[in-house]
């Protein structure tokens, strides 16, 4: 038989874990066997997982590529490149570059510029010279509380592989920033404000969202069809959000901060994304609901690796304990975010899907993955 055999694998298939194998030919999941046998010429995976290959909708990691310490500005392709290596690594092989439009510029401190078409056009272009070797596509987050998203997002369109836009509205006294005294810990820690600096950067932020806020959210939505992109909400804090979400649209709600939210988007249909570092860690940096109390209540449909591209997979296999069922776990980061990115080619260990596929070893406390491998092709 031609292509790649993966044998002698705990295989997690949609709904079961069972041993066996797989081929992988032409791109493609070709044949899935039963068994432990190794025929010749395959690869021997010793009884390791083989999972389909994780799907990253939310990450900031590329963010970290680029300026890897305060203002000092890295070379883009080098980073890029240096950020889907990570990737590959931790068994990731599809992900949205999260890039934020809309940006701030006439404050003398606390300002920020726009970047993002800058860098959407880097990373198309070292995809489209083969130089990546997982699955990029952008997600473009909407600041609300800015001045410039209209004319940034206009500077987008069909072609630019937007599989995502978000509405982000981080107006201070409200969502991920309602209790400000967290707030002001993580803006004078960044930016090293005074009492007084803070309280203007407050009603200057409160200040935008009156005067422009109705016009960006109503922008952000727009465009999002235009492009033909995945509307997601962000921060939802109350039901009162998450109709607001739903009736724009929205496919799933990133880290939305109280249960009262995550129920109203079962109720709505909404798929509830919350993040690894907050599962692993055991709760929220910004002291909102935890991950594991929502993953326990049966809220917590797909997982993000947000800042920390390796706690994708380590926060699966802990839901698949919590759960006790290691299928579902994976589904987190695998089928779930696929559906609700609307890939319907990749996500699930079958055959004719992509084949997207990653060979995970268990150790105390960890994993590590042992191979990846993009379209049948190994990349790490």
């Amino acid at each position: 038989m031609s292509g790649t055999i993966l044998a002698n694998a705990t295989l997690v298939l949609p709904g079961e874990v069972r041993r066996g194998s797989l081929r992988l030919q032409d791109g493609q999941i070709a044949e899935i066997g039963s068994g432990t046998t190794v025929p010749a010429g395959a690869v021997d995976c010793g009884g390791d997982l083989l999972l389909p290959g994780l799907i990253e909708l939310h990450t900031d990691n590329l963010e970290r590529h680029i300026e890897p310490r305060p203002k000092v500005d890295w070379p883009h392709a080098a980073a890029i490149v240096a950020h889907d290596a990570e990737l590959a690594a931790v068994g990731i092989t599809t992900v949205f570059d999260a890039l934020r439009v809309g940006s701030v510029v006439s404050k003398a401190k606390g300002n920020y510029g726009e970047y993002a078409r800058v860098l959407a056009d880097e990373i198309l272009d070292l995809r489209a010279k083969g130089a990546l070797r997982i699955s990029h596509f952008l997600h473009l987050r909407a600041e609300i509380c800015s001045e410039t998203l209209v004319e940034e997002m206009a500077k987008f369109g069909p072609e630019d592989r937007i599989g995502i836009v978000s509405l982000m509205d981080h107006t201070p006294g409200q969502r991920q920033f309602r209790d400000t005294q967290q707030l002001k810990h993580y803006v004078c820690g960044k930016h090293g404000y005074s009492e007084a600096e803070f309280a203007d950067h407050v009603a200057s932020q409160q200040a935008l969202q009156r005067r422009f806020g109705a016009l960006h959210e109503a922008t952000a939505v727009a465009e999002a069809r235009r492009y033909g992109a995945v509307l997601a909400s962000h921060d939802d804090t109350d039901a009162a959000h998450v109709v607001q979400s739903a009736a724009h649209g929205a496919h799933f709600a990133e880290f939305p901060t109280t249960v009262e939210a995550a129920e109203a988007c079962r109720a709505h249909g909404i798929a509830v994304m919350m993040g690894a570092p907050n599962l692993i860690r055991g709760g929220s940096h910004s002291g909102n609901v935890a991950a594991k109390s929502l993953a326990e209540a049966d809220l917590l449909d797909i997982v993000s690796s947000d800042y920390v591209p390796s706690a994708l997979l380590l926060a699966a296999l802990m839901l698949g304990d919590l759960w006790g069922d290691v299928a579902r776990g994976v589904a987190t980061v695998t089928e779930a975010p696929a559906a609700a990115a609307g890939l319907d080619d990749r996500g699930r260990l079958e055959i004719g899907k992509r084949a997207d596929v990653i060979r995970v070893a268990r150790l105390a406390g960890a994993c590590a993955v042992r191979g990846t491998w993009v379209r049948g092709e190994r990349v790490a």
